[in-house]
C-alpha cells in the first residue's frame, strides 16, 4: 500500500428522517494491459452481480453492527450509485469486529438522487440521531465519498462528523458520464456544477482519506484528491475492490486513524 502527504435489525440506522430510513505528489501506479483491463471490467460487473443478489436475499441489518466502543466514533456506511449498503459489508464486518458501532443510511434505494439532496437528507437525519461525544466517520464507496464530502463541506456543525474514508470516489468527475443519458450517472461529469463546485471545496480534504487501485473502469481520473491522504492499492477494479483484504486493511487503518486522532485531541484537552 502506498500512500502520499434500521430498520432490518437493532443497528443504528439513519432512519426516519426525511424518508432516509436513513499534499504531495499522489502516487501513480502501472495500469495493466488492455487485456488485463477487459477482464477486470468482467470481473467487476460479476462482483456487482454477486452482492446485489445478496443484497435482496439478506437486507436486515445485522444485529451486532448496534454494539461497539461509545468511547470510539460510529462508523456511517454510504453506498455508491445503484448499491445498497451491502456492498460495504465487508469492511463493515471487520470494523464492527474492531469494536466500532456501525450506522447504516437506510432508504436511499438505490442512491439515485442528487448528490447535494442527499448529502442534505442524510444532515438532517443525523441531527435527529442522539448525540454521539466521538462523533461519527463516513466510510463510503464512489458516489457516497462525493456525499460524504458535501457533509463536511455544509453539515459538519451539527453533523459530528470527523472524516471521511472514500473508495473509488470520483472526486473529478469521470469523462464516462457524458455517454450516458442517465441523469443519476451524467452527474459525475467532469463539468458538472456539482463536481466543480465540490472541487472548489479543498478545505476539508484534509480530513479525507481517499482509497484506490492501479485501474478504476468506471473513474479512469483515478481518484487523487489533493490535499488528502491518498492511498493506491496494487489492485484493479470498481466494485471488486470492496472485497479485497488489502482494501479492508486499508479502510480500518484510516478510520483507526482518525479515531486515534481525535481521542488524542481529547486527552490533550483534558490537560
Amino acid at each position: 500500500m502506498e500512500r502520499s502527504t434500521g430498520r432490518g435489525g437493532a443497528g443504528e440506522s439513519l432512519a426516519a428522517a426525511d424518508e432516509v430510513t436513513t499534499t504531495q505528489a499522489p502516487p501513480v501506479g502501472r495500469r495493466p494491459s488492455a487485456l488485463a483491463m477487459a477482464w477486470v471490467v468482467v470481473a467487476d460487473y460479476a462482483y456487482a452481480a454477486v452482492w446485489h443478489t445478496r443484497a435482496l436475499v439478506a437486507r436486515d441489518v445485522p444485529k451486532q453492527y448496534a454494539h461497539g466502543d461509545r468511547s470510539r466514533p460510529a462508523v456511517i456506511l454510504i453506498p455508491g450509485v445503484y448499491e445498497t449498503w451491502m456492498f460495504l459489508k465487508p469492511v463493515a464486518d471487520r470494523l464492527n469486529a474492531d469494536g466500532y458501532r456501525i450506522r447504516v443510511a437506510r432508504g436511499l434505494g438505490y442512491n439515485r438522487r442528487p448528490i447535494r439532496d442527499t448529502s442534505a437528507r442524510l444532515a438532517r437525519a443525523l441531527g435527529r440521531l442522539s448525540a454521539n461525544p466521538a462523533g461519527s466517520i463516513v466510510v463510503a464507496h464512489s458516489k457516497g465519498g462525493l456525499i460524504g464530502k458535501d457533509l463536511l463541506v455544509t453539515g459538519r456543525g451539527h453533523s459530528g462528523i470527523r472524516g471521511v474514508v472514500a473508495v473509488c470516489s470520483p472526486f473529478a468527475g469521470s469523462r464516462l458520464a457524458r455517454y450516458v443519458l442517465d441523469p443519476s450517472l451524467r452527474e459525475f461529469d467532469p463539468h458538472d456544477e456539482t463536481i466543480v463546485a465540490l472541487s472548489g471545496e479543498s478545505g476539508v480534504n484534509a480530513d479525507i482519506v481517499s482509497i484506490y487501485g492501479v485501474f478504476d473502469p468506471h473513474v479512469p481520473e483515478g481518484s487523487v484528491l489533493h490535499g488528502a491522504t491518498n492511498v493506491l492499492l496494487p489492485v484493479s477494479g470498481h466494485f471488486r475492490i470492496l472485497g479485497r483484504p488489502e482494501l479492508v486493511d486499508a479502510v480500518q487503518l484510516a478510520v483507526d486513524g482518525f479515531s486515534d486522532a481525535d481521542a488524542a485531541a481529547a486527552a490533550a484537552n483534558a490537560r
